[in-house]
Formats: structure tokens, C-alpha cells, sequence
């Protein structure tokens, strides 16, 4: 994507902040999750305190306990500290999709696993065998696949 130079515009940016977070979450992401992430990707600054996301996204030091505590989990964002600061920072890192993705390669395999118990305790020719199966075989084929395309898009990039 080419990239122009311009200002920012804090109404478009709080705009684009509410309809991603919605998008995110119509793909499943909870909602204040999805707000948190959303204001992360708008920030120029490379991380952001609680207190921070708290006052940009005018909710409370409680959701956003919560929300940062998720996406920490999902590998979506880092806990850093920085020299002489008493408060923790929340990062996005430059690639938090690939991040994320690369954390979860561990995820398919197990899904993988899980799911071949499941086809032998349905049975593999019975309906939910069937369907657990092309569910195995998706998941399977998403990890041996995904190193190699993530790799081609981090070299892609120059990384």
C-alpha cells in the first residue's frame, strides 16, 4: 500500500478506531479488545500505558485491565517496561498479525491432534467423523503451510 504524506485527523482516526473495532469484532474479537487494538494501530508512539488507552478510549481502568490482558494471551500485544517508568506499556509491535499467527502455529498442531482423538471417538464414518476430519485436514494443512507463508511475507518485507 502506498503511503501519502498528510495530517492527522483526530475525528477520522477516533471514526476509524469504532468501525475496525466493530469489524473486529463481527470476526469474533471481544469488543473492548478490539477497541484497544484498534487504538494501538492509530498511535505513532511505540507503546501506550492503561491510564493512556483509559482516556483516549473513555472507559474504565478495569476494562482496560481486561482488554490488555487478552490480547497479551492471543499474542496480539507485549507488556514492556521502560527505565524509570513505574507503569507498564502496552506494545504493538511493527507486526502484530504475523506475531500473533507465528504464536499460534503451536495452537494448530494441537487442534490437529485433539481432532483425530475426536474422528476415532465419533467414529470416522459417521457425519461429525466426517466433519471433524476435513476440520483435522484444514487445520493440519494451516500448519504446514503457515511457517512458509509467513516467512514469505517477513522476507518479502525485508525483516
Amino acid at each position: 500500500m502506498t503511503r501519502a504524506k498528510s495530517r492527522r485527523n483526530e475525528r477520522a482516526v477516533a471514526e476509524f478506531i469504532e468501525s475496525f473495532a466493530v469489524m473486529l469484532t463481527d470476526a469474533g474479537m471481544p469488543r473492548m479488545p478490539s477497541r484497544v487494538f484498534a487504538l494501538m494501530l492509530t498511535r505513532d508512539e511505540s507503546s501506550i500505558t492503561a491510564a493512556e488507552i483509559a482516556s483516549e478510549l473513555h472507559v474504565s481502568p478495569a476494562a482496560v485491565s481486561g482488554a490488555v490482558r487478552y490480547l497479551i494471551a492471543t499474542g496480539q500485544v507485549a507488556k514492556v517496561r521502560v527505565r524509570g517508568e513505574r507503569a507498564d506499556r502496552y506494545s504493538l509491535g511493527d507486526t502484530p498479525w504475523y506475531e500473533a499467527l507465528v504464536s499460534r502455529n503451536p495452537l494448530m498442531g494441537g487442534m490437529t491432534s485433539h481432532l483425530e482423538r475426536g474422528v476415532a471417538a465419533v467414529g470416522a464414518d459417521t457425519p461429525a467423523g466426517e466433519r471433524m476430519a476435513r476440520t483435522h485436514d484444514f487445520f493440519d494443512f494451516l500448519g504446514r503451510r503457515m511457517p512458509d507463508l509467513l516467512e514469505e511475507w517477513r522476507t518479502g518485507r525485508g525483516d
